[in-house]
């Protein structure tokens, strides 16, 4: 195994104890309130992007998290699909591995 390799494995091990301790059920409401607050002006293209996400998963329930490095993720468990975000720099959507991770720590609570 390289160097390289165990600083990845050490970031998404880092990551994801992160993420089991302050991943929680966030409301309709509060995801609402984060959008607003995260993208102020609605002309910006990841406000769009955010609030559409929301809306094809109107009926899930989500829990949001914090990351190491400090990025918001938002989780749909019922879609197994997932957001990050990240302060005054945009937003992403969750690849596969991260959403596994998710799946598996959400199905502990």
């Amino acid at each position: 195994m390289s160097d390289d390799d165990d600083t990845m494995n050490n970031s998404m091990d880092l990551r994801r104890e992160s993420i089991q301790k302050t991943i929680k059920p966030i409301t309709p409401a509060e995801l609402q309130e984060i959008g607003e607050k995260q993208f102020p002006v609605v002309t910006d293209p990841w406000c769009g992007r955010y609030f559409d996400f929301l809306a094809k998963h109107s009926a899930d329930h989500f829990y949001q998290a914090t990351s190491s490095e400090g990025a918001r993720i938002i989780y749909s468990r019922d879609a197994r699909q997932g957001i990050w975000l990240l302060p005054g720099s945009g937003m992403g959507i969750l690849q596969p591995k991260g959403l596994q991770a998710l799946k598996e720590i959400v199905d502990t609570l």
